[in-house]
């Protein structure tokens, strides 16, 4: 695997995502204040609290949708300020807590969506699609060809 910059990525033990004193202020106001973590490959981050705790927007700040007030943040070793931001995004996973598939694409269709962006073989596709269901408990012959309703 490479960086954003297309060094060679040497250091598995390395985070992947990286805030480091991050904060943003909307219209003037302060959303976030110093936060600082670090996800390092197999992490898994929850992010749970009441509306407007900010959940959204670290997630927001992570794939470059919005850029930080104070502090940086860097994925797989780059800031993401210096990070093409289509390709950032294409890079980071994440579930939305409401309005997350397409409703008129199909299970895997959606699951697949960014595959397909990205010029993945279809076989290549459809292997990715059975082993994120499988990773949901969700088997892909039931659950592959269904719509999100």
């Amino acid at each position: 695997m490479t960086t954003a910059d297309g060094r060679a990525d040497d250091q598995r033990d390395a985070p992947v995502i990286d805030f480091d004193g991050v904060s943003f202020d909307y219209q003037g106001r302060p959303v976030l204040a110093g936060v600082s973590f670090s996800l390092g490959r197999g992490d898994v981050l929850a992010l749970v609290g009441r509306s407007g705790a900010g959940k959204s927007t670290i997630l927001k700040l992570a794939n470059r949708m919005l850029l930080p007030s104070a502090g940086a943040i860097s994925v797989e070793g780059t800031n993401t300020r210096d990070w093409d931001p289509i390709r950032l995004r294409r890079r980071c996973g994440y579930v939305l807590q409401h309005v997350g598939l397409f409703p008129h694409l199909t299970t895997s269709a959606n699951l697949t969506l960014v595959p397909r962006l990205e010029g993945w073989p279809e076989e290549r596709q459809r292997a990715r699609a059975v082993e994120l269901l499988d990773m949901v408990g969700l088997p892909a012959a039931e659950y592959a060809d269904r719509w999100p309703h």
